[in-house]
């Protein structure tokens, strides 16, 4: 399974905020929309950087809520591209240690896959299989 093909279920919605955007209104947006990533966009890059739940998590007693996000974003960001394999990226994932990897292809951000969507295909393809298997073996 490629990377297109997790996107065409899963949509290609990605939640963004620009870097001078506070560490106030990346936590609301995490708690509102119920993520665990947004992507920093520049006007002059599609990606400037991610802030997760752990970049939270390190500023807290370091930098104020009102502190810019890019300050506590990760900008050495790891991207895929639509063809890419599922479990490629699943072993990139692990490799690079990341939860979420957006998916740029002729630099444009075409979405953002996270590890959960990755397991969730993986899962759906083993249940696939089993049904086959299943049915194969009742005929």
């Amino acid at each position: 399974m490629r990377i297109t093909d997790l996107l065409r279920r899963k949509g290609t919605d990605v939640v963004t905020l620009s870097p001078d955007a506070t560490i106030a209104d990346a936590v609301a947006l995490l708690r509102d929309r119920g993520i665990g990533c947004i992507v920093i966009v520049g006007s002059d890059s599609p990606i400037v950087g991610l802030v997760s739940e752990r970049d939270i998590a390190r500023s807290v007693g370091t930098a104020s809520p009102d502190s810019p996000v890019s300050g506590i974003m990760t900008a050495d960001v790891v991207t895929c591209t639509p063809d890419t394999d599922v479990e490629v990226l699943a072993a990139l994932m692990t490799d690079q240690r990341v939860r979420h990897i957006p998916v740029v292809q002729d630099g444009v951000m075409r979405g953002l896959v996270s590890i959960g969507d990755v397991v969730k295909a993986h899962v759906d393809e083993l249940r696939a299989e089993r049904d086959q298997l299943v049915a194969y073996v009742q005929s």
